[in-house]
């Protein structure tokens, strides 16, 4: 099971890779206000058309008691995290980096929507570059640096 934020799976909505959340985990667990973020009027209407309708392995739990110490993060990632603390999921999917270092903190094992590609890619449920060049299309940033050092990551993979 995996507890996931918006990010990666606006994005993977986006790209047409959301089925591989499903692929790869069993079930995927969303708080209610990350439901609501993607249900937002301003989400991108495949966004919104995949929300209203979810397959059976992405549910929608209650959020949490709110914490305190996480007042810096949208209420998104503080519901993400503070339903991780509480399911034990085996990865917390998020993309935001102040998210993911508040959650590694609490000692929660974090993947993003590249490292789902990434994921993906090694069980051959799809092609990294042709994958990031889809995100290429959205609005989503990631680094060059940091494409050039997974794609060297599953390049080294695959040679050993």
């Amino acid at each position: 099971m995996v507890v996931a934020d918006s990010g990666p799976v606006h994005y993977l909505i986006l790209i047409s890779a959301v089925d591989l959340l499903s692929s790869l985990y069993d079930q995927v667990v969303v708080p209610q206000s990350v439901f609501e973020e993607l249900s937002r009027p301003d989400s991108p209407t495949p966004v919104r058309d995949w929300i209203s309708s979810p397959p059976k392995w992405f549910q929608v739990q209650t959020d949490p008691p709110p914490d305190p110490s996480l007042t810096s993060l949208d209420p998104g990632e503080r519901a993400a995290i503070t339903l991780s603390l509480s399911v034990r999921p085996d990865w917390l999917l998020m993309d935001d980096w102040d998210g993911r270092l508040e959650a590694k903190k609490r000692q929660l094992r974090v993947v993003g929507t590249l490292g789902v590609l990434a994921s993906a890619h090694r069980q051959k449920l799809l092609q990294f570059d042709a994958a990031i060049e889809s995100l290429l299309q959205t609005n989503f940033y990631f680094s060059p640096k940091l494409i050039e050092h997974v794609r060297q990551s599953l390049l080294a993979e695959r040679e050993e």
